[in-house]
């Protein structure tokens, strides 16, 4: 029985986030199994999972410590917390067991940005005679010169586009939508592709609204596009798999070094905090060190301290 309500409750609280929240299936998916992990160490140490303590999350913390990385133990950690709100505000337990456990932190990592005559070689290896190589020229420009999210590309319909101004409507995290600018480059391809899209599919029905097709006339997939890049980054010779999360590094980067404020990157990236967006600036930082240490005669010669 006490099963059989864990799981009910986990669906509810999973339903939450994909109807309430607004969460990508992808998202819900990953914390369901977070999820159930943690449900499988409860069940083992004989405690309900709303009788579940302090004590017992930091128990499950510890054995995860000696398993994951700091990042996955506090995504892991920030789901249960989650979890534990929704079970309140459904008067389930009372009191968060996660609420007095510190985050683990987390290694200061940057965005990779891709260099620029990688990413030159890399937009343009798709062929131009086909419609497959138009459709994947239009996929990498955008990626890169809109900054979208690789879901967020993929997500896209005809009717988000709006050819007068060279916009596109884009449906980010949480169901946000924003408005992104396209280049002339990247407009460009966007049109090469459009007309030959429907040729994509060789005759068969196609998705009336998805921008993107596949060989069977149906919507691109996030896992199909990440694999499109590998080939295509092998293709172009670089020596390293570039996913798409780096193109859209490569924008917002490549933007704060041409100028750009960060509140307007914010805005062209969806961030809901600027001190997500801030990253960018450490970024370009490390860049400019790197070449005043290559460039500098005095840095070349006694290196800098």
């Amino acid at each position: 029985m006490e099963s059989e309500a864990r799981d009910e409750r986990l669906a509810a609280y999973l339903r939450h986030l994909e109807s309430e929240r607004r969460y990508s299936r992808r998202t819900v998916e990953e914390y369901g199994r977070d999820l159930r992990q943690f449900f499988d160490f409860v069940r083992e140490r004989g405690v309900d999972l709303c009788a579940v303590r302090t004590a017992d999350l930091r128990a499950y913390l510890a054995r995860l410590h000696g398993e994951l990385a700091p990042t996955s133990v506090a995504r892991k950690l920030a789901a249960i917390r989650s979890m534990y709100r929704y079970f309140q505000k459904r008067g389930w337990v009372d009191a968060n067991p996660g609420a007095l456990i510190a985050t683990p932190k987390r290694p200061k990592s940057l965005p990779k940005v891709v260099p620029i005559d990688d990413l030159t070689a890399l937009l343009e290896t798709p062929p131009r005679d086909s419609p497959f190589g138009l459709r994947d020229r239009a996929i990498l420009e955008m990626l890169y010169g809109g900054g979208f999210r690789c879901s967020e590309l993929c997500g896209l319909n005809l009717d988000d586009l709006d050819p007068s101004s060279r916009m596109a409507r884009v449906r980010g995290k949480g169901g946000k939508e924003r408005v992104v600018p396209l280049g002339r480059k990247a407009w460009q391809a966007l049109e090469d592709y459009l007309r030959v899209r429907t040729a994509i599919a060789g005759g068969r029905s196609v998705d009336r609204r998805a921008l993107f097709l596949n060989r069977r006339g149906g919507r691109l997939s996030t896992r199909w596009v990440g694999r499109l890049l590998e080939r295509y980054s092998r293709l172009s010779g670089l020596r390293r798999h570039v996913h798409p999360h780096a193109l859209r590094h490569s924008f917002a980067t490549h933007l704060l070094d041409n100028g750009a404020d960060l509140r307007s990157i914010q805005e062209l990236l969806g961030h809901s905090s600027i001190s997500t967006t801030q990253r960018y600036t450490d970024v370009s930082v490390e860049r400019l060190l790197a070449v005043y240490d290559q460039a500098h005669p005095r840095a070349r010669q006694e290196g800098r301290r």
